[in-house]
C-alpha cells in the first residue's frame, strides 16, 4: 500500500487545483491511499511514501504560501524530501495548464534531492470547462484518464524507489 499526501498550493476558496486534488482519491489505483495534508500553517513532520503537489501558477511561478512552506520544510534536520517520490499536477484557466509552475517546482525539488516523477505529466489547461462548477468534481473524461495514468505510474514509481513496505 502506497501512502501519499497531497498538498494544494492555492489558498483561494474555489481553487481548481483544490478541485483537482480532491478528485485524486477516487482516481487512485488499488493500493494507493491519498490523504490531504493540513494547511501550510499546520504541516507536520513529513512521513509519507510520496507527495503530490497540485498547484496553480502565480506570475509564472509558485504561489508565495507554497514556496514559504517548502522553504520551511527544507530547513528541517534530515531533509524530509530527500529521496522521496513526488508527483506534480496543476490546473489553470489558461491553455498551458500551469507548465511554468511545474518547471520551477521541479528545479526546487532537485535542490531538495526529491525524486520527481517525470511522466506522465498532468497540466489541466482551460480548467473551468473540466470541473463541475457546483460540485467541484473533475468531469472531463480525457483529463480524468490522464490523472489516472499518472497516479498508476506514481504508485509504480513509489514501489521502485523504496516506498511503502507491506
Amino acid at each position: 500500500m502506497a501512502n501519499v499526501v497531497s498538498i494544494c498550493g492555492s489558498l483561494r476558496k474555489g481553487s481548481y487545483n483544490r478541485m483537482l486534488m480532491q478528485s485524486l482519491p477516487g482516481l487512485a489505483p488499488p493500493g494507493m491511499a491519498i490523504t490531504e495534508a493540513p494547511p501550510f500553517t499546520e504541516i507536520p513532520l513529513y512521513n509519507a511514501d510520496g507527495v503530490i503537489f497540485c498547484t496553480p501558477e502565480y506570475n509564472f511561478s509558485l504561489p508565495g504560501g507554497l514556496k514559504n512552506a517548502i522553504d520551511w520544510v527544507s530547513r528541517l534536520p534530515g531533509q524530509p524530501f530527500a529521496g522521496k517520490p513526488i508527483a506534480l499536477q496543476s490546473a489553470s484557466p489558461g491553455p498551458l495548464g500551469g507548465a511554468r509552475v511545474q518547471y520551477d517546482l521541479r528545479r526546487m525539488l532537485v535542490f531538495l534531492d526529491a525524486l520527481t516523477l517525470n511522466k506522465p505529466e498532468v497540466f489541466v489547461g482551460s480548467c473551468a470547462s473540466r470541473f463541475d462548477e457546483k460540485t467541484g468534481a473533475l468531469t472531463d473524461p480525457t483529463t480524468r484518464d490522464f490523472v489516472k495514468q499518472q497516479l498508476a505510474a506514481f504508485a509504480e514509481f513509489i514501489d521502485r524507489h523504496g516506498g511503502a513496505k507491506s
